[in-house]
């Protein structure tokens, strides 16, 4: 890793992630471990969770650590407390903070201050661990990474930033078919670019998910509307009426395409109603290795494994 905290994707190498997936596949198969023995996680939450907190909790007990979850009325980030603060108080209790956060500057300010690690969990911007977990999946579904084409339909959201920056550092080719206007951020694209000029994957953006999807090896999709967007929610399902997935969309990806989806659905408008339940659909499978992924980035950010991430010593 390129520092202590992993606050975007693009704080890892693609090696780093392929080293965090063959961990994450070993210690799938290990299952309870004892690696974080004495070690403590503390969780910040913003926002509502059930995956992301879940997976973190379980994760911490099956490598034998303890986690402390912190709601917004115990820490009132910013507001009860400045963020500074609470990242320096934190520092004396617990080995690292993952916090899912409504302002991605929060989790800066959070890491800035903070002299243990810090993980995001959930931004407005980003949505690493995720996406992370979403390469494991396509991984154990497909035996590989580079060479395949990964089309994601609907907003240019936080997932849709991760799942650029990750296919783009392992050489997954990368289509994205988005309305005018909601398009992922220039800048995330930029970097993208990049490091797709290393990897070898192709980038395509485009407002035709018919386009996106063609011959496509996984689709995938989100809400069209994020937490804190509840008041653009009408307008939205108007503009994307266009981008839902369903049976018609899906079939002119290939034969034995993957669906995924991070959850929670809105069945209806991004995904027809039965569709995630589909022989094609992962999104179970998806959601558990949040799980899986998670206990692989604690053990190396905490110093649990052997051959620790890159960064840590």
């Amino acid at each position: 890793m390129r520092g202590k905290d992993l606050l975007s994707v693009s704080d890892l190498s693609g090696e780093d992630i392929r080293l965090l997936i063959s961990d994450a596949v070993d210690m799938k198969a290990q299952g309870w471990l004892s690696l974080l023995d004495k070690k403590v996680l503390a969780l910040i939450f913003e926002k509502p969770s059930l995956r992301t907190r879940v997976s973190f909790e379980v994760a911490m007990q099956q490598l034998g650590g303890h986690t402390i979850c912190l709601s917004p009325a115990e820490v009132g980030l910013g507001k009860r407390e400045s963020v500074s603060d609470v990242a320096r108080v934190l520092s004396g209790y617990v080995d690292a903070i993952a916090a899912r956060t409504f302002s991605h500057q929060t989790l800066e300010v959070l890491a800035s201050y903070s002299r243990v690690p810090v993980i995001n969990a959930l931004s407005d911007l980003e949505h690493p661990c995720q996406a992370l977990a979403d390469l494991l999946t396509i991984y154990e579904k497909k035996g590989e990474l580079e060479g395949l084409t990964l089309a994601f339909v609907g907003d240019g959201n936080n997932v849709a930033h991760s799942l650029l920056l990750a296919a783009s550092l392992t050489g997954i080719d990368f289509r994205i078919a988005s309305p005018t206007g909601y398009a992922v951020q220039e800048g995330i694209l930029r970097l993208a670019q990049d490091y797709a000029q290393e990897s070898g994957a192709e980038i395509l953006c485009t407002e035709e998910p018919h386009l996106a999807v063609s011959r496509a090896d996984v689709v995938y999709t989100d809400v069209w509307t994020s937490m804190g967007q509840e008041a653009e929610a009408d307008r939205r399902r108007q503009i994307f009426a266009s981008y839902q997935v369903n049976n018609e969309l899906l079939s002119l990806a290939k034969e034995d395409a993957i669906l995924m989806h991070p959850l929670p659905a809105h069945y209806g408008e991004e995904v027809a109603e039965g569709i995630l339940d589909s022989p094609k659909s992962v999104v179970f499978d998806q959601a558990e290795n949040r799980m899986h992924l998670n206990k692989a980035l604690l053990a190396g950010m905490l110093g649990g494994l052997e051959i620790p991430l890159a960064g840590y010593s």
